[in-house]
């Protein structure tokens, strides 16, 4: 009798388990949004012991699944940030850097693709107490950042191969060096967008494109918007057009230099030389540079830009080799005067010696040298909104008075005003709470070689942004609405910086070019 008694009860439990794992399988199939849904195995496992204590009378149903959802959340720590990375075929990555001879015909460009885009590590041979002197520093290259990503989204502790329990979808890509092969040199359009036509046809093929059509979706690329989007100002054929897709339309794009009319891309820091593995490497810099002696009111480093009637840079170096010789120190980056120009331990120095460094546009508006300067904790000088104001909403705080000065361009151009006088006029307490506010930013511009314990670099502030990002994107879409129609497109840097769309100051500054 007893022995009956137990095989119903094992009879009813059972058939209580199938039935809550065929109520799961339907939820998973009608409810294709459970993103953040555990583990189906978990899942299912955990369902059947809350189902088997309330049988026995342990525990209620009601505070099972009570307790368990509080103890999962607490135990997952990747609930709403798991990222599932696309296995790219190699044309579109790997292949590209082990025939890194071809990437610019110029130049040999391999010693920028060693150790996974850092490039090679600088050897400083200075005084020991020199922080520069140490393995954390790299001859990095300004328009490598698609490497560097994706060695840390490979590090990435919340990535996931489940594609359903994704929060977004990263595709490793390396545009910029794709498309670096064929930029000079005369090829047709046609040759510059085959690798951008075979990376969407590619993409857009894949099973994990239909769940959100592309929203859920970003890439990386070291290069800028410009060299994307073919703009005919600067000549019929120059760059591709793969921002300019239908497909990558839904992306998010990660740039340097972004558009202002765009909604589709976002800029981050350029990546500088600096690439540390353990926060106390950060906060010893920091100390660093905040003991540095500051011999000069300004820095600039650069060359003119004589073919662009707009550059204001021929001036700018005119101001410097007139001034007072503590007043602006320059570093050439003049085609036959470039040596300095090109040793990251001349430029990082010449600005540790500087309270203020000047950023003019050159040939975009953004630079690699504004994060040479913050890190450092040299003051920028912007002279177009543009060149930091409007691009790394990010990474930079809105309220840029905080940590630079603008001094607005046409002034300078026209000849009435004085960068040298303007600084000099700036109180020295500001100055030193204005460096501060700088060397603060430090950790939000560099990229870390590998996730740091406590600090957060400019990989972890950009996957915080495109996490949030994507979920306003779907946010959007479950509640029918088009994520684009929050503001018309020529407006994204007005609608990030002020979260307004009327008349701004800045509105001369972005007439759309065609």
């Amino acid at each position: 009798m007893k022995v009956l008694t137990a095989f119903k009860g094992f009879k009813k439990k059972s058939w209580l388990i199938v039935l809550a794992t065929i109520c799961f399988l339907w939820l998973c199939y009608w409810m294709p949004n459970l993103n953040h849904t555990l583990s189906y195995s978990y899942t299912i496992r955990q369902m059947s012991k809350d189902i088997e204590l309330s049988i026995m009378g342990r525990v209620p149903a009601a505070e099972g699944n009570q307790s368990y959802n509080q103890k999962s959340q607490q135990q997952d720590l990747c609930l709403g940030r798991y990222i599932y990375m696309h296995d790219l075929p190699p044309r579109f990555n790997r292949d590209l850097v082990t025939k890194c001879e071809t990437l610019r015909k110029e130049f040999n460009f391999c010693r920028y693709v060693e150790n996974d885009g850092f490039g090679s590590q600088l050897t400083i041979n200075d005084s020991a107490e020199n922080m520069m002197s140490r393995e954390s520093w790299y001859a990095t290259h300004q328009f490598i950042l698609e490497m560097i990503f994706h060695r840390r989204m490979k590090q990435y502790e919340c990535l996931t191969p489940n594609s359903s329990l994704a929060s977004a979808i990263y595709a490793p890509f390396y545009p910029g060096l794709e498309v670096s092969r064929y930029l000079w040199g005369g090829f047709s359009s046609s040759v510059k967008d085959a690798g951008a036509l075979d990376f969407t046809t590619w993409l857009k093929g894949r099973p994990e494109w239909e769940h959100m059509s592309g929203w859920d979706h970003f890439f990386v690329t070291g290069r800028l918007t410009w060299d994307f989007r073919r703009p005919t100002y600067m000549g019929p054929d120059w760059g591709s057009k793969l921002m300019k897709l239908p497909e990558t339309r839904n992306m998010t794009l990660l740039t340097v230099d972004s558009s202002p009319y765009a909604y589709n891309d976002f800029a981050v820091p350029y990546p500088s030389y600096f690439h540390p593995s353990h926060d106390n490497e950060v906060l010893q810099w920091q100390e660093w540079v905040r003991k540095a002696k500051r011999s000069y009111l300004s820095a600039f480093a650069g060359a003119p830009r004589p073919n662009i009637t707009t550059s204001i840079r021929g001036e700018l170096i005119s101001q410097c080799k007139n001034a007072s010789t503590n007043h602006c120190k320059l570093v050439s980056c003049a085609p036959n005067d470039k040596v300095n120009c090109n040793s990251p331990d001349y430029i990082i120095k010449a600005f540790m010696m500087s309270d203020f460094c000047l950023q003019p546009p050159g040939d975009s508006g953004t630079r690699r040298s504004t994060f040479d300067a913050i890190l450092a904790g040299c003051i920028p000088v912007f002279f177009h909104p543009g060149s930091a104001y409007t691009q790394y909403f990010w990474h930079l705080p809105k309220n840029y008075t905080s940590y630079s000065v603008f001094i607005p361009q046409e002034g300078i151009k026209n000849g009435t005003v004085s960068v040298v006088e303007i600084l000099l006029q700036i109180p020295q307490n500001v100055v030193t709470a204005m460096r501060e506010m700088v060397i603060g930013l430090i950790p939000n511009i560099i990229y870390a070689r590998n996730k740091l314990t406590t600090t957060e670099d400019a990989f972890d502030i950009t996957i915080n942004g495109i996490l949030q990002r994507i979920e306003d994107f779907r946010g959007d879409i479950q509640e029918g609405k088009d994520p684009r129609s929050k503001f018309p497109e020529n407006s994204f840097w007005k609608y990030y910086l002020t979260g307004k769309l009327e008349k701004h100051e800045w509105d001369s500054y972005f007439r759309r070019k065609q």
